[in-house]
Formats: C-alpha cells, sequence, structure tokens
C-alpha cells in the first residue's frame, strides 16, 4: 500500500520548467506593475511563487497579508518600513539579491526607487489589505 501511494504521488508530481515568463497587468497594485505566475494559483488554496515587476518609483501603501510573505529581489531595490503611516525615512533598503518574510498581518509598506522585479512564494489564497492612512 505504502509503495503504490509512492507512485502514485511521484506520478502526480510534474516538473516546474520555466526559460521565459508571461507578464500580465497587476490589479490592486501601483499602475504600470506587471505579474507573472510560476507556480500554483495564488488566488487558491495552495502553495504559489509569483514575480511581480514595478516600474521606477512605485509606492506600495501600508498593507498587510493573511499569510507570510517571502520575497526575493531579483532585480532593482524594495525599500520596506512597517507601520500605518507610509515614511520612507524609516524604510530598510533590499538590493538585488536579497530576500526577506513580512510576517503574517505586519502592517508594511513599500517604495521601489528604481525598476524592480521581486519573487514572491506563499500559502494562497495570496491577499492583499490596505490600510487607510
Amino acid at each position: 500500500m505504502q509503495m503504490l501511494f509512492a507512485v502514485l504521488l511521484f506520478a502526480a508530481m510534474q516538473p516546474i520548467q520555466i526559460t521565459s515568463v508571461v507578464w500580465k497587468d497587476a490589479p490592486n497594485l501601483p499602475a504600470g506593475a506587471k505579474i507573472a505566475v510560476l507556480e500554483g494559483d495564488p488566488r487558491h488554496e495552495g502553495m504559489f511563487t509569483i514575480r511581480v515587476n514595478l516600474p521606477s518609483g512605485a509606492k506600495m501603501p501600508p498593507h498587510t497579508h493573511p499569510q507570510p510573505e517571502r520575497v526575493t529581489v531579483i532585480w532593482g531595490e524594495a525599500r520596506v518600513g512597517f507601520g500605518d503611516v507610509f515614511d520612507i525615512k524609516k524604510t530598510k533598503r533590499f538590493p538585488a539579491g536579497s530576500f526577506y518574510v513580512n510576517p503574517p498581518e505586519s502592517h508594511h509598506y513599500v517604495y521601489f526607487p528604481r525598476t524592480t522585479i521581486l519573487q514572491m512564494t506563499g500559502q494562497g489564497p495570496w491577499e492583499l489589505h490596505y490600510i487607510k492612512e
């Protein structure tokens, strides 16, 4: 029985191999932002991986997510701050190659001083809740 389960599990797993991504408009993100889904579906339960392309000068106002948010800065720069009021002086700089995790329900904001590509992995459904400043 265990062997049958292992065979079925292995057969159900398919390799994910991506050599180029398809960018689509990203609703609820700053104007000009694009998103590419690499794995899973962030709108549904389960693990997902996405890339987000944000234009130079983009700002994400204070917001939260119900699940942890794991972020790798692929290209560009993200400046992350915590709290309910956007204050660029209180941000930490994350250049390309950086990684950070925002805990669930943490109130945070992000500024992108140049065009930036992020890769985010998390547990869906992914939700973005803006906080009124």
